[in-house]
């Protein structure tokens, strides 16, 4: 089978858009889809934005049992949202005790925030 460079991408004729369409809907106010921010858009790291958004900081092992995964899932999903510049990690002591507090970035306020705008869009609400 050969395949030729003008090919249309699978799923683009049912959508309607090629992926140079679908980024200029999503800058002309296309489908609300195309805003939501798929570093967030995963279920745990959702998760983690959203329990970030309603405090100042937390510490890991209070947003570990808030969303109820393991440490490894949590430090694996908080170092993607460090990465991208959404969750600040603060380590230090309380006592002899190692402890380690996360908080949402401005940038990662910013994100959550039209995140959630873009899924009521889908939603309808």
């Amino acid at each position: 089978m050969t395949t030729t460079s003008s090919s249309t991408p699978a799923g683009s004729a049912r959508d309607g858009a090629t992926a140079d369409g679908a980024a200029s809907a999503a800058a002309s106010g296309g489908h609300a889809r195309h805003r939501l921010d798929e570093t967030i858009h995963a279920p745990v790291r959702l998760s983690i934005v959203a329990a970030l958004a309603g405090a100042d900081e937390a510490e890991f092992a209070t947003v570990r049992d808030a969303i109820e995964v393991t440490d490894s899932t949590l430090s694996k999903q908080v170092s993607v949202l460090e990465k991208a510049g959404y969750v600040k990690v603060k380590k230090g002591y309380v006592g002899k005790r190692p402890r380690t507090w996360l908080s949402l970035t401005r940038d990662g306020r910013r994100a959550f925030e039209s995140h959630l705008e873009a899924l009521r869009a889908i939603a309808g609400g």
